[in-house]
């Protein structure tokens, strides 16, 4: 009887209170550094071998099982590793371990210094070294698979802005350089250079944020942890064969954290490479920047991870999913043209490329032979984290983008992950030019590739975590308040991912953003426009905000906070933040609002131009707003009145213009926020009210 009560109280006790799945886990380092010297090295545009080895090159396996799925988490010192590469190695893998194949997440650290699993530019594979590194992979998932043990999870974010910056940089309009098909496309390119008047600005956000996951037994043992971070490789200060600072990295933490136990595995550290594809140690905004040591650069990552890793709350119990998708995409084969430019140059070729124009020109008979590529995108739950893998080097906004979106608490985007497929930038950039965008086997991917891969990603996201996206809310502190307050009749925030749509605040003038202005930079003041989260603006390069206000008439307000990123008197008008007027009209320019060569508000019409006073200086925030009532003309700068003058009001005209004027001339280059329009003149205390400074 006893047994009968005992049985009922189990039966009952697991219906109602369902125990929690075992999650185990389990990690192993194996050493791939290649035995015979020299080897093919990745990472540059022309072949190089390297008969030394200044530090192991090595493959870090971490194994999941939480009773109804197994998966495996591999991060490989390598520069990047073929699609073909890493199915072949999956499939030997899952025969040896009976974990899936598409339960196999592989990426490489992104190391400019590894054996050449595959070829890339001026680079050719290794002829030996892949099938060493397949026979490693699989011995690391193997031997990671045999370490599972009881384990419990948890995760952290830090920030480490002062690790990583933007290596991409806006050019002047007048500054443009040719790329290696001789043509003047360049208006982006990787590193501001030693000249801060070639540039305008970044060309794009950061993601300062390093993720930490940790993996520990259930007595708090540590089994394995595992970082990702937006920063491009080191370079510098390297010597022979090297695992970079991801290789420093991870042999710092196991020193920190990882105490051998007898009986016990040692304890594994992994670092994965970021959203890197525009991100790099250097921060150019410094004029003065002295190149640190990577031993010090990574000692520094590991004592913030360090202090981070003691605040991690872990969870037992947690459950796994995993999905996969295959995306078909093309690349940008070269016209007939080009092709027959790129033909003439690889028949007089006698052995490797040298020279840009010849490396891109074989790079055009490759894409030619492969129009096509299909990429495996993969993601990963793990409780409450999510981690997806893109097998191209994506902008950091990339991975900004699925943070905002995805429905798990942390989120964390690998690159290089289950493939190679080359730079991948947003459609916005491609515009700019620059190395990034320039096609071949290593960035040659359809220009609208980046929204379909990051689409597809969030959709795995909701996918493994069986809840919707995020919906994305901007907050609003006092100054963004205080522009609801004042009840404008339009408001661009500008805080959009993508363009071409502008959205208008108050529901009522979307606008569209042309070809020429990239998204999600820093805006000015977050703590009074958007608490909790950083003020994005937009940076306009050539293209302008188009768009139409009904019934404005000749008394109207502008509001609008600008930086100019052209260099004092670089030219006659630094540029025009505002404009309106008929578009393209050749008998009228309307009016507008802008900079003179001094930095000095202007505001013009069709017959007369009034300056202000004061100097605004380059790279910074400032606000202006425009009073027009009717022939009066005022305009504020920073709540003080700069310009009162009378001006002949232009006829009614719905057509407005930031970062520009209708006739296109001196247009802006720099960042532009909170853009709000008013149909009444404003008071000098509505103005001040609008100013938070």
């Amino acid at each position: 009887m006893k047994a009968i009560h005992l049985f009922i109280v189990v039966f009952l006790s697991a219906f109602l209170f369902p125990v929690q799945a075992a999650l185990r886990a389990g990690a192993l380092v194996v050493d791939a550094t290649p035995k015979q010297l020299p080897v093919h090295v990745n990472g540059g545009m022309r072949q190089r071998k390297l008969d030394e080895v200044g530090s192991p090159i090595k493959v870090r396996a971490i194994a999941l099982d939480d009773g109804k799925t197994q998966l495996a988490i591999v991060v490989v010192d390598s520069c990047m590793m073929s699609r073909a590469f890493l199915d072949d190695a999956k499939a030997a893998a899952s025969k040896k371990t009976d974990i899936r194949a598409d339960r196999m997440f592989i990426s490489a650290t992104h190391t400019h210094t590894a054996p050449a699993s595959m070829g890339c530019l001026g680079t050719d594979v290794d002829p030996r070294y892949p099938l060493l590194l397949k026979r490693k992979i699989i011995e690391a998932i193997d031997g990671a698979k045999k370490n599972l043990e009881p384990a419990q999870v948890g995760a952290v974010v830090f920030d480490a802005n002062e690790y990583t910056a933007l290596r991409r940089w806006v050019r002047r309009p007048d500054r443009i350089a040719n790329d290696p098909f001789g043509n003047p496309t360049v208006r982006a390119n990787m590193h501001a250079g030693r000249n801060w008047d070639d540039a305008t600005g970044e060309s794009g956000p950061e993601d300062p944020d390093f993720s930490l996951v940790s993996f520990q037994s259930l007595k708090g043992r540590p089994i394995a942890v595992f970082g990702n971070f937006s920063m491009h490789y080191f370079s510098g200060g390297i010597k022979g064969l090297n695992a970079d600072y991801f290789g420093l990295f991870n042999d710092l933490m196991i020193t920190e954290l990882g105490h051998k136990q007898p009986g016990k595995p040692a304890f594994v550290s992994v670092l994965g490479h970021g959203c890197s594809g525009d991100i790099w140690r250097r921060d150019y905004t410094k004029k003065e920047f002295i190149a640190p040591k990577i031993e010090d650069y990574a000692s520094d990552l590991v004592k913030k991870a360090v202090r981070a890793y003691g605040k991690i709350k872990y969870k037992r119990g947690t459950t796994l999913s995993m999905a996969e998708a295959k995306l078909p995409l093309k690349f940008r084969a070269p016209d007939a043209q080009r092709l027959e430019w790129a033909k003439a140059i690889v028949e007089k070729l006698e052995g490797l490329p040298q020279t840009q124009p010849e490396i891109y020109a074989r790079e055009q008979i490759f894409l030619h032979e492969r129009p096509e590529a299909e990429l495996i995108l993969q993601a990963i739950r793990i409780g409450d984290i999510g981690i997806t893998g893109i097998p191209n080097e994506v902008y950091a906004l990339t991975g900004l983008k699925q943070k905002a979106y995805s429905p798990l608490k942390t989120t964390i985007t690998f690159d290089l992950a289950n493939g190679s497929e080359g730079y991948i930038p947003p459609p916005e950039q491609h515009v700019l030019g620059g190395y990034n965008t320039w096609a071949c086997r290593t960035a040659g991917l359809e220009t609208s590739a980046e929204p379909r891969i990051v689409e597809t990603c969030i959709q795995l996201l909701e996918k493994v975590a069986g809840k919707p996206r995020k919906t994305i809310k901007v907050s609003r502190g006092p100054a963004a308040q205080a522009i609801a307050s004042a009840k404008p009749v339009a408001w661009w925030r500008m805080d959009e991912f993508i363009g071409p749509r502008a959205i208008d605040e108050q529901n009522r003038s979307d606008g569209t953003y042309e070809d020429g202005v990239v998204f999600y930079l820093a805006g000015p003041d977050s703590k009074t426009f958007t608490p909790g989260q950083i003020n994005r603006a937009a940076h306009f390069c050539g293209g302008r905000l188009q768009t139409r206000v009904a019934n404005l008439g000749t008394s109207y307000s502008v509001s609008i906070w600008f930086w100019n990123g052209m260099p004092i008197d670089s030219r006659p008008v630094l540029g025009w933040m505002f404009g309106r007027g008929q578009n393209y009209s050749a008998q009228a320019t309307g009016e507008g609002l802008g900079l003179n060569a001094k930095g000095q508000l202007i505001f013009s019409n069709e017959k007369e131009t009034l300056t202000g006073k004061a100097n605004t200086e380059r790279w910074k925030w400032h606000h202006a707003v425009l009073v027009r009532d009717q022939e009066k003309v005022q305009v504020y700068l920073d709540g003080k009145l700069e310009i009162s003058s009378e001006a002949n009001a232009v006829s009614s005209v719905e057509t407005l213009f930031l970062g520009g004027r209708n006739n296109k001339e001196s247009s802006w280059e720099g960042r532009l926020d909170e853009a709000a329009v008013f149909d009444r003149a404003l008071s000098e205390n509505e103005v001040k009210g609008l100013s938070p400074r």
